[in-house]
């Protein structure tokens, strides 16, 4: 049986951190000793998390902070919080994202074609998805390098959704994040920054995924299965692996995490499928 890594002294942000797989990975994370800067637009739900935390004997390791990933000075007073709350800054996980229910309310009933999104929200939802992410990595990483030891985790989606008919942009802004942490992480190699990717493996029950879509929420993949991989990707026993995607419902908590590391991960962007079409290994250029 294996056991949960200690946190203790880690300090990590997490945003999206008022529900859904955000709430799940704060949750886990402060639960294991970490302290937590949790990120959310709305700080309502914020305070619900900060609830929760307390629940379950974690008071104090969480510090709820209402922020909106798309500003450029949100992002950097955030890390600056989390230098001054936390006493330093040693992870990221960008979970924060808008979903097809933004686009449209019944995107999942009627798929909209792409001809059909409105301008206004699909930009916001890729300012959300891959500008907000790259916006806090980028006022993150100073601290992370200067640290010499630092994690950044991003929230993807499966190959399949990215590339799904009536899912944009959605698919694509997750196919952009993909690709962009498979560039971070050869241009953190070296600096003792790792850079690798988290997802639940499937649709989540979660507010991306309304009451009223057509799924059956018992099948819906729980957020839960985010924890015991977020908790080890944070913990010195992930140290040396950068540049891999892990998939949350394929690790089992109950097995030794060197046997659930190598049954739920895979390099970022399948780069086999690369090697496949004759394409060749990508890699930094020097």
């Amino acid at each position: 049986m294996s056991s949960t890594p200690d946190l203790s002294g880690k300090s990590v942000i997490v945003t999206g951190a008022g529900s859904g797989l955000g709430q799940a990975m704060t949750l886990g994370l402060t639960q294991a000793g970490a302290a937590v800067l949790a990120l959310d637009v709305a700080g309502d739900r914020l305070q619900e998390t900060a609830k929760r935390v307390a629940a379950a004997g974690a008071k104090g390791k969480i510090h709820p902070l209402a922020c909106d990933v798309r500003s450029e000075t949100s992002c950097a007073a955030a890390v600056a919080t989390a230098k001054e709350k936390l006493g330093g800054l040693t992870g990221l996980v960008n979970c924060a994202g808008l979903g097809m229910a933004y686009l449209r309310p019944d995107a999942f009933a009627k798929r909209p074609k792409f001809w059909e999104a409105d301008p206004i929200r699909w930009w916001d939802m890729m300012d959300v998805n891959v500008r907000g992410p790259f916006l806090l990595t980028r006022a993150a990483m100073p601290a992370l390098i200067a640290n010499g030891w630092g994690r950044v985790v991003n929230v993807t989606t499966s190959f399949n959704t990215m590339i799904m008919a009536g899912n944009m942009p959605y698919g694509q802004s997750k196919a952009a994040l993909e690709a962009a942490s498979a560039s971070w992480a050869g241009d953190a190699s070296g600096t003792g920054v790792t850079v690798n990717i988290l997802v639940p493996g499937g649709a989540a029950d979660t507010a991306l995924v309304p009451q009223d879509s057509p799924f059956d929420r018992t099948k819906l993949v729980k957020p839960d299965v985010m924890v015991a991989p977020i908790v080890w990707l944070m913990s010195n026993l992930s140290d040396g692996t950068t540049g891999m995607r892990f998939v949350g419902k394929n690790w089992d908590p109950a097995k030794p995490w060197q046997e659930s590391m190598q049954i739920s991960s895979a390099p970022i962007a399948w780069p086999d499928l690369a090697a496949a079409a004759g394409e060749g290994q990508y890699r930094r250029p020097d």
